[in-house]
């Protein structure tokens, strides 16, 4: 039985960058997938391509709707949906491949079946085939990524009732699209399709949009979409999804006890993600799961037995890929013998749509929970002149100081390109920046990351200068 210094069982964005950090710190690696390419659910089913769907849809609307603002003419644009998803096939493909390349490259073992313990220190690898292969390991990464959640009551047909799996998989596009649930992932593909021309309504069981983020992005996000076909049901519960032919009834109830009755063609159920750690033998190895489904891990991310950890989807926090790659690094790090850390309050989060939304720290509302005296600034992209050049001038930049120091605490933003502006926020927190350090350094002109400049102005005695 071949032995292994580390054995990771998953290989997403977590997965595969544990790995790569664990045969950089010379041990030698091995990476156990159930699926025939590496990536996950992120490179596969997820991120990579929903981000390839949403700008191909990106590009129609705007040759729909803007080209002839900017002087150009196109006539008889039309969706060719069959091209789209052949695209997002290749992006995904070539990206794939670049983690088998990076695999071979750091000379880390690649077994192919579903991985589960046998004990504490035996992986038993089984191959589509029924073939089974032992391996020992004297470390464990588990990073097993999760799975789309469900709602009691609703068969996912995959068919008419879908997941962002199938979503990402349409041959037609939609003429009306139900989406229960208003979180990210819902909102990124109802993105995709209402750009393409359907009609895109979301039943949502609390009052708003991307209720985890603060809450005027929601707000401001939600007067975006609703420019480009979506409409909203707030405060209500869904309690039936039922396929006839080729039609969808979605029903649900409000507080009141009032019905909601929506007839689509599809079905989109978007409530969430849970753990996946189905058939990993985590009793045989004596792992221990909170009441979530969840892996219980210490502050090292070890499990309850030493020598095996946990990351990602798997362990609590937000479900985010770059949150699993950061826990993959910091694991073997720690595995090492070094003092890795992670600040999870500095795990910025970002939503695809157009506009962008991103944010870092803490929300207005936690602020007010904890009794935190803080002090606001915030720009309109309306009022910057790159945004007005690109025609994208809905959203805003919204920074949260500590009142005393003038520390950053949270920095919020809904507007073009955002995903990649927060990152500036994101290092100036991890330095504990203040708003006026921000706003003391030069930023190009003109750029979006101006806003976040004149933000910071504004928090800071209100001395923005364009507005």
């Amino acid at each position: 039985m071949e032995k292994y210094d580390v054995v990771v069982i998953g290989s997403g964005p977590g997965g595969y960058v544990a790995a790569i950090r664990c045969a950089q710190l010379g041990m030698k690696t091995a990476i156990v997938e159930r699926y025939s390419t590496l990536g996950g659910t992120c490179l596969n089913v997820g991120c990579i391509p929903s981000k390839a769907l949403l700008d191909s849809s990106e590009h129609f609307h705007n040759a729909t709707h803007t080209f002839a603002e900017h002087g150009i003419d196109v006539k008889d644009v039309k969706v060719n949906l069959a091209q789209m998803i052949k695209r997002k096939g290749e992006v995904v493909k070539q990206t794939c491949d670049g983690i088998n390349f990076l695999m071979k490259k750091n000379k880390i073992s690649v077994f192919t079946g579903h991985g589960s313990f046998v004990n504490k220190n035996t992986i038993e690898i089984a191959s589509a085939e029924g073939k089974k292969t032992q391996i020992e390991a004297d470390k464990t990464i588990i990073a097993t990524g999760s799975k789309p959640a469900s709602l009691k009551g609703i068969e996912i047909d995959k068919k008419r009732v879908i997941t962002s799996t199938e979503a990402l998989e349409m041959t037609e596009v939609p003429k009306h699209m139900v989406i229960i649930g208003g979180g990210v992932i819902g909102l990124e593909l109802g993105s995709v399709y209402a750009r393409l021309g359907a009609k895109i309504s979301v039943v949502e069981f609390t009052g708003g949009i991307i209720s985890t983020m603060d809450g005027a992005l929601g707000k401001e996000l939600q007067k975006s979409l609703k420019k480009i076909g979506f409409e909203f049901h707030f405060n209500h519960k869904v309690t039936g999804a039922v396929v006839k032919g080729n039609e969808v009834i979605v029903s649900a109830d409000n507080a009141k006890g009032e019905k909601l009755e929506l007839k689509g063609d599809y079905c989109l159920v978007s409530v969430g993600r849970k753990p996946y750690t189905d058939n990993l033998g985590l009793d045989k190895a004596g792992v221990k799961m909170d009441d979530r489904g969840r892996i219980e891990t210490d502050a090292h991310l070890q499990t309850n037995v030493a020598g095996i950890y946990a990351i990602g989807d798997v362990v609590k926090g937000a479900m985010l890929a770059h949150k699993a790659e950061e826990e993959g690094t910091f694991v073997a790090e720690i595995i090492a013998g070094q003092k890795p850390h992670i600040n999870y309050n500095l795990i910025p989060g970002v939503v695809y749509t157009w506009p962008e939304v991103a944010a870092v720290g803490f929300t207005e509302e936690q602020l007010k929970e904890q009794g935190k005296k803080y002090k606001v600034g915030s720009f309109p992209f309306k009022a910057s002149g790159r945004a007005r050049a690109s025609m994208d001038t809905d959203g805003f930049v919204k920074v949260l100081a500590d009142e005393t120091t003038d520390e950053i605490l949270g920095v919020h933003m809904i507007g073009p390109r955002v995903a990649d502006v927060i990152a500036e926020a994101v290092v100036a927190m991890e330095f504990r920046a203040s708003a006026e350090d921000i706003a003391r350094m030069s930023h190009a002109h003109p750029t979006y990351t101006e806003s976040l400049k004149e933000a910071c102005l504004d928090a800071t005695a209100k001395r923005a200068l364009h507005i």
